[in-house]
């Protein structure tokens, strides 16, 4: 008898968890075209749409949200610089909620970026590792905003960098499309950090709206701001 009753708790149990786990709905979210604040040579054209399109990409993959297409969005907004100012019309709001369904959208902005070449050439190279020649380094920021459709307020907000070099190892596994004007980068230490700014983006909005705020997660990435600010400050000058 005590074991049909262990095991008829242990029965209820699963279930429960199954019913949790698969009860619980994504987050339905739309990403806004990327803008820009750097005075990058590779930002031209259409790159903004471009990003958006690769952030859209990496986190339908991840298959932790419903993603908005980018027509879904197009057919309700009006592009406001919801990059810059993180605000959205009430009526626009309104219009989200009903015919979309959303419940974030994402801005970026790609607030710096650096790219740095010394040496010459004559190097060897075996491997993805250089001895000597020329160095290419790229280093990107960009400033990321969450705002919540039903409210119109900034849910969120996080600074995500990259840098990579030309001697290093390629950036892990990125899981959308590299194309438009930035396929020339595919293979370059910009196309490298701009994709480890695109995954380090969407693992993060993982972290954040999946997991939550509070969650295990966030530790890393709450060190990595704390990284990125005492850096910032010790680069500081004063007169």
């Amino acid at each position: 008898m005590r074991n049909k009753i262990i095991l008829m708790f242990l029965f209820l149990f699963s279930i429960s968890v199954f019913s949790e786990g698969y009860g619980q709905e994504k987050p339905r979210i739309g990403v806004l075209r990327f803008t820009n604040h750097t005075s990058a040579g590779w930002w031209e054209g259409s790159v903004g749409s471009d990003l958006q399109d690769m952030l859209v990409a990496e986190l339908a993959s991840m298959n932790s949200f419903r993603v908005l297409e980018r027509r879904e969005l197009d057919a309700v907004l009006n592009e406001q610089d919801l990059g810059a100012s993180g605000r959205i019309n009430p009526k626009t709001r309104s219009k989200l909620g009903k015919i979309t369904g959303a419940k974030y959208l994402v801005a970026a902005t790609v607030s710096a970026f650096e790219h740095n070449t010394s040496g010459g050439g004559g190097g060897l190279s075996y491997g993805g590792f250089s001895l000597g020649g020329r160095q290419d380094k790229a280093y990107m920021a960009v400033d990321l905003k969450v705002i919540d459709v039903e409210t119109g307020e900034i849910y969120d907000a996080r600074t995500v960098e990259a840098t990579s070099k030309s001697s290093g190892i390629s950036v892990g596994v990125y899981r959308g499309g590299f194309g438009g004007h930035l396929g020339q980068y595919k293979n370059t230490p910009v196309g490298k950090a701009i994709r480890a700014c695109i995954m380090e983006i969407a693992e993060y909005l993982e972290c954040s709206l999946v997991q939550g705020k509070n969650s295990g997660c966030m530790d890393e990435y709450n060190q990595k701001e704390s990284s990125r600010r005492e850096k910032t400050k010790g680069s500081i000058k004063l007169d």
